[in-house]
């Protein structure tokens, strides 16, 4: 084994590839609680026949936790995009299609994401007067059991040369309302700076779920609060934005 081919690094986890194998290396901020967590998501996102790349084992790697899974050979549909813009209505259309499709899969060992979302609108730097108000819109949501990725982004959707749809990274997946999981991905795009090809999501996700943008909008401050737990600088001050025009 040899991890000298370095293939994306993000969050504070480095991956690796070698001899058909991915390996994730987590920083030491990780505990090895975190890590079998995730291993643990992945392995239940397997099992709902979706295409998930298989965990293989967890391992320490000098002396860091990792998780090894099989190597999928392809490109993020981010940059498919960007390589064939011509493409990007079809590209974008597959990628609402399949978020679409995780949402009716039936995974019912998953997180509870009301909890999750709770927990973190407590941590967040927001003043108590919004936490509150947060807290009581949290509440007063449809509860679902939907299965939310919670990081369903163009960068974790990986197409193989035979156009099969891997989905990438399950560590935020939970259990919950299926517009908290597009609200997640509309915010990704505003966070990546990709603002215009946002807007096409969100008419293209309520168009084809049948849903209306007050109700995805409703969710978009939870959302955003939550978010601004684990953000950087620039992240924070993009989400508190959001925050304070939706208050």
């Amino acid at each position: 084994m040899q991890l000298d081919r370095i293939i994306a690094v993000r969050n504070n986890k480095t991956i690796y590839c070698d001899e058909g194998k991915t390996y994730k290396v987590f920083g030491e901020l990780f505990s090895k609680a975190d890590v079998l967590r995730e291993a643990m998501n992945e392995a239940l996102a397997e099992e709902t026949g979706l295409f998930v790349p298989k965990v293989l084992e967890v391992r320490p790697i000098n002396k860091k936790w990792a998780i090894v899974s099989e190597y999928v050979e392809g490109k993020s549909i981010l940059r498919l995009i960007k390589e064939k813009p011509n493409k990007k209505d079809e590209y974008l259309g597959l990628f609402v299609d399949l978020q679409l499709e995780v949402h009716e899969k039936n995974c019912p060992l998953f997180g509870d994401m009301r909890e999750k979302y709770e927990r973190k609108i407590l941590l967040s730097a927001v003043s108590k007067e919004v936490q509150k108000k947060l807290l009581q819109a949290l509440h007063e949501k449809p509860i679902q059991k939907k299965l939310c990725h919670g990081d369903f982004s163009l960068s974790n959707v990986i197409l193989t040369p035979d156009n099969t749809p891997y989905i990438i990274d399950w560590s935020h997946a939970s259990l919950g309302n299926s517009l908290a999981d597009a609200a997640r991905t509309a915010l990704s795009f505003y966070l990546g700076d990709e603002r215009e090809l946002g807007e096409e999501y969100i008419s293209l996700f309520l168009e084809k779920s049948k849903t209306s943008g007050k109700d995805l909008e409703s969710w978009t401050a939870i959302v955003a609060a939550a978010l601004s737990v684990s953000a950087n600088e620039r992240e924070k001050r993009l989400l508190f934005s959001i925050i304070e025009n939706i208050e």
